[in-house]
């Protein structure tokens, strides 16, 4: 399978199995058949609300042979709700725990928006957080210091548009690595994708596809 690769020279598969929408033993009996047929890059996130599941696919997979954890890709995300700094580090080391992993390969920030903490959905302005109370930028450097201690291997985002890019550009020690939007031949966000290009920023596409959901169950690289 094809792969691109990071500054540092690690590699990400350019096809990934994405976990949206799957549910319960569908999403573990689709990760276990996944990873027999070849992929290696599994796409998750808290909100999801399967990683437990995809995590059960993982330990078994691994103790049949079916794959080394050295040879898988593993990503998730922060939810919105987890922003503040001090709910960063919580946030992944429970992604962690359901996962059954040690260390993720990738760790992103779900969408540049901030609810209050404990509110997973906001049902009204009153649930969301002021990016002035919360800057990006400081949500950010708790995503850099998780790298530091080894709990995520590289660090992005998900669904951040320019202007939001270059805010973290600007103040960044480590640069978004990868930037997650929906992108197909209905969406090809042409501007944006030259943009994270000529920034080093890979990006990787939902739905790539298209899908008349939000997000689909695949992910894929460009």
């Amino acid at each position: 399978m094809k792969t691109a690769k990071f500054n540092n020279g690690d590699k990400i598969s350019m096809l990934g199995l994405g976990t949206w929408l799957s549910k319960g033993n569908e999403v573990y009996d689709a990760v276990i058949e996944a990873i027999r047929i070849g992929y290696r890059h599994i796409d998750c996130a808290y909100i999801y609300r399967n990683e437990k599941e995809i995590g059960r696919a993982l330990k078994d997979a691994m103790t049949a042979g079916l794959v080394k954890r050295e040879d898988l890709f593993i990503t998730s995300k922060l939810w919105n709700s987890d922003h503040e700094p001090d709910r960063v580090e919580v946030a992944v080391r429970k992604s962690l725990r359901d996962l059954q992993l040690d260390y993720l390969d990738l760790y992103l920030i779900h969408w540049p928006i901030a609810f209050k903490t404990k509110h997973e959905m906001a049902n009204d302005v009153s649930d969301l957080v002021s990016l002035d109370e919360i800057p990006l930028h400081v949500t950010w450097q708790a995503m850099e210091r998780l790298q530091l201690k080894g709990l995520t291997k590289h660090i992005g985002v998900s669904n951040f548009n320019i202007p939001k890019l270059k805010l973290l550009i600007d103040r960044a020690v480590v640069l978004p690595e990868v930037n997650q939007v929906e992108l197909h031949p209905y969406f090809q966000q042409h501007e944006l994708v030259q943009f994270c290009k000529l920034n080093g920023i890979l990006v990787t596409a939902f739905s790539p596809l298209g899908s008349r959901h939000l997000m689909n169950t695949e992910a894929g690289l460009t």
